[in-house]
């Protein structure tokens, strides 16, 4: 399925400062970016970036006047998924995980897990499967948590999204990233492109190490599942930030957007309770 996605960012230079971006789409086995631009006005030097575990691009400006920067990506991104039938995938014992995945099992910034403990091992801990574990994670997470605006910040962490039970996609992927980490079933977050967002905004939601494989899951149920195109994966949204900024520079306007542009129609991948299937991104 092809995609076209794009972000606008403006900001405002009041020093000589260093921007460190991500907004570029990843390469992966089953995402691949056809053709992409990157302007910056006025001209800047840019350097990309690519991570040590290989899940985010990352651009760096060095900006050594003051003033106005425009910044402009897009791409065509040809992305293919998977779906697949996990209510009977053999369960892998923390012993034969893959070291890159053991990070994930591990609490972090904003992803509590230790802290979430006996809430995630109360509440689902009697489910037999981990598939329908973080399926009846996501669930809870939905009926429980309202999405509203503005309610959080940058610091809100999974812990308090419990407590306060409203945030956005941000808090949703980080408390579903908690839970699943509490139950030891590895889970990273995830940020991308969304089609049929509205409004249209950079998404988040997370992973679930299943099986041997990275599956998706979005606790908002905002945008259908294939409808994403990756931009990052990490431990938390401090990992996979859209925006690191070093000096004195503040951000005037966010745009994203991510348009259908494939020949074929497009038929949305909802989970729901009636089936156990899974859309894997590698």
């Amino acid at each position: 399925m092809k995609f076209k996605v794009s972000a606008e960012l403006d900001y405002e230079v009041k020093a000589p400062s260093t921007l460190i971006l991500n907004v570029h789409a990843l390469r992966t086995v089953h995402q691949t970016v056809l053709a992409e631009t990157l302007s910056i006005e006025p001209y800047l030097k840019v350097e990309e970036l690519t991570a040590v575990n290989g899940e985010n691009r990352f651009v760096r400006l060095d900006i050594p006047d003051t003033g106005i920067i425009n910044i402009k990506y897009e791409a065509i991104v040809d992305n293919y998924y998977e779906v697949k039938d996990h209510s009977n995938v053999e369960e892998i014992p923390v012993s034969k995980f893959d070291p890159s995945v053991l990070t994930y099992l591990n609490p972090s910034r904003y992803c509590q897990s230790d802290k979430l403990y006996r809430l995630a091992n109360n509440t689902f801990g009697r489910i037999s499967t981990s598939f329908e574990q973080v399926f009846a994670v996501t669930d809870w997470i939905h009926k429980n948590v309202e999405y509203l605006s503005g309610f959080t910040n940058s610091e809100t962490s999974a812990y308090d999204t419990v407590t306060q039970q409203a945030g956005v996609c941000r808090d949703f992927a980080h408390l579903g990233i908690a839970l699943c980490r509490a139950l030891t079933i590895p889970a990273r977050y995830f940020t991308g492109y969304a089609y049929q967002l509205n409004p249209p905004d950079f998404h988040a939601c997370f992973e679930a190490y299943l099986g041997g494989d990275w599956v998706l899951f979005d606790a908002t149920r905002l945008i259908p599942l294939n409808g994403l195109v990756k931009i990052a994966t990490g431990r938390d949204a401090a990992d996979a930030a859209i925006a690191s900024i070093f000096g004195d520079v503040f951000c005037t306007n966010v745009k994203a957007a991510c348009e259908f542009v494939d020949d074929k129609p497009f038929k949305p991948i909802y989970y729901t309770r009636s089936i156990f299937d899974g859309v894997t991104y590698l």
